[in-house]
């Protein structure tokens, strides 16, 4: 006590602040939270703003796209709030000829970049998707008319930038956030098999809010799945090169021929496309970890969409686990533009592989199973109008069942088609190369 009094206050003050910069320089944060010093430090790679938009630039890119193509292109932005916490998503779709044709006719996707605030690369690619989209951009080698006629049978809902709140925290420094604005993780806070922890849980990176679908986000994400109803849904991560299908929450497949189907598609993918650089099967089976409350998961299995993958588009596996930037996206303009050009050209393909090769086979046989897969929709729609309208709330638990129907219905037709592509491209391997059978 003596001596702290007869300490002049100035030096002690000096004495103080290099001891807090000592020890700051000693022991960094393992997340890389350090503010806006974070790039700084040694082995630390920042933000290369020569490559990457930051998210107001991006988002204003795309509204920009938006309004130069409005046959082809709408936009608009939802929003939502929760104990004070506000959250907004901008959504871009996609669907050309509206005006002429029935959306109902159309294969719907739904896509969504950016859920975590740090793989900055992932809404790099959805500028780039929207780009070819609006054929302000193209894709190298592709054959013209079969892309437009794939477009013409699609409805697409971008979702270019989930976590615009995470994005910002990650602009400000830290660059290693995945969270949203509060400290949620938003691919934890999602119906199925939420909040479980496992033995190694980092509730720095897997914080699942205090319920399901607490987040602002996660709500407007889960409005739009079932306003929408898609029949494929892709969510887009980085940290590594793979292409996942459920599940995330157990180390397994589905069981049946849509579970067989997906695989064949991502394998399909990875060859044509990505050099066969990808793992391929469940996230919870090849990942080194289960996830519970994925997006992915709830998509699958309760929204039944009957197609739900999650794409993991780059990965630095030799980075430090400190130097965020580096480990999840590219940092050079060669890479930069190898994972945006492949990328895309695996969404197309797969949106080739999913409706296109109806009409490259002119097969009256799987025109007729669309047409019964559309129609069904409309006939089972009309049903329950008319009989909700009648029996009122009673027959609620009948809408339910019903509904159940119809989706297994479409995905049994939708199996049909593609096991009936796969045959005929094995068929046509004896007079020509696969890859060109389903080439774009």
């Amino acid at each position: 006590m003596g001596i702290r009094r007869s300490l002049n206050p100035l030096p002690s003050i000096l004495i103080l602040a290099c001891l807090v910069v000592v020890l700051t320089d000693r022991f960094p944060s393992a997340h890389g939270k350090s503010g806006g010093s974070a790039t700084k430090d040694a082995g630390i790679t920042p933000i290369n703003h020569d490559l990457y938009h930051t998210s107001g630039a991006l988002l204003e890119e795309v509204e920009s796209l938006v309004h130069r193509h409005p046959d082809k292109l709408s936009i608009e932005t939802l929003s939502g709030t929760n104990k004070g916490y506000k959250a907004e998503i901008t959504v871009v779709t996609y669907d050309r000829d509206r005006k002429d044709n029935d959306d109902k006719a159309k294969l719907r996707i739904l896509l969504t970049f950016g859920q975590h605030g740090r793989e900055l690369i992932t809404t790099e690619l959805a500028l780039r998707f929207l780009s070819i989209l609006s054929e302000e951009e193209f894709l190298p080698n592709i054959n013209r008319s079969t892309f437009n006629r794939t477009l013409s049978r699609l409805v697409i809902k971008v979702v270019p930038m989930e976590n615009l709140n995470g994005r910002k925290l990650v602009e400000d420094g830290e660059l290693c956030e995945r969270r949203n604005g509060r400290g949620v993780d938003l691919n934890r806070n999602w119906g199925v098999d939420w909040g479980k922890k496992e033995k190694d849980y980092d509730p720095y990176e897997e914080n699942p809010g205090t319920g399901p679908f607490s987040e602002p986000e996660t709500q407007l994400m889960r409005k739009l799945s079932v306003s929408f109803e898609p029949h494929i849904w892709v969510n887009v991560h980085s940290g590594m090169e793979a292409l996942f299908m459920p599940y995330d929450h157990k180390n397994t497949t589905p069981d049946g021929v849509p579970s067989q189907i997906m695989k064949s598609m991502l394998e399909a993918l990875n060859h044509i496309h990505l050099k066969d650089s990808c793992l391929i099967g469940s996230g919870g089976a090849s990942v080194g970890y289960l996830a519970h409350g994925t997006a992915t998961d709830y998509m699958y299995d309760v929204a039944r969409v009957p197609m739900a993958f999650t794409f993991e588009i780059f990965g630095d596996l030799k980075a430090s686990q400190k130097d965020c930037f580096k480990m999840f996206n590219p940092i050079d303009i060669i890479s930069f533009n190898r994972v945006l050009n492949d990328w895309s050209a695996a969404f197309f393909q797969m949106f080739t592989m999913g409706v296109q090769q109806m009409d490259g086979l002119q097969s009256k046989a799987v025109a007729s199973s669309f047409d019964h897969w559309v129609s069904i929709d409309d006939y089972l729609n009309g049903y329950l109008m008319h009989r909700k309208s009648r029996y009122g709330k009673k027959m609620e638990v009948l809408e339910l069942g019903l509904r159940e129907i119809r989706t297994y219905f479409r995905l049994f037709l939708l199996s049909s088609v593609l096991l009936l592509f796969m045959f005929c491209s094995r068929i046509s391997k004896s007079t020509r190369p696969l890859v060109s059978a389903i080439s774009l």
